[in-house]
């Protein structure tokens, strides 16, 4: 799983137990997601379908720098499902772990639309196709 973005966690994202709150936690992760299946479908009319259980396996306190991993674990004809990890960056202790996520890509009507995607595709060999070398 390939881990690009970071956040620092900041004040306004605690709860009033003082760690990292859920709800902030989550959003981070949807549009993470999102902006994956975008990337991977080539597409922005993508949805959030489902995501299943969520699991907090820790928790996250101001200044800490937590990373988000995203990664395609299977293409529907319609579909990206993904799986979601979130972690301590120094540490590398798990916070949050998220074992399906699913985006459905739609027409200009909101009514799902095939891809026709079928792996994952890498930001460097984008360039080549388009550039013809790197």
């Amino acid at each position: 799983m390939n881990f690009h973005t970071r956040k620092w966690v900041k004040p306004e994202d605690l709860n009033p137990n003082g760690t990292l709150f859920g709800g902030s936690l989550l959003k981070w992760i949807d549009e993470e997601a999102a902006i994956y299946a975008i990337i991977q479908l080539g597409s922005q009319r993508v949805v959030t379908k489902l995501i299943s259980e969520i699991n907090f396996v820790s928790s996250a306190r101001q200044s800490d720098i937590i990373e988000l991993g995203i990664t395609a674990t299977e293409f529907g004809r319609t579909s990206l499902t993904m799986r979601a990890e979130v972690r301590n960056k120094i540490t590398r202790k798990s916070i949050l772990t998220i074992d399906k996520m699913v985006f459905v890509n739609v027409d200009i009507e909101g009514n799902p639309a095939p891809h026709g995607k079928t792996e994952i595709t890498y930001i460097r060999d984008q360039f080549k196709e388009e550039g013809g070398s790197a």
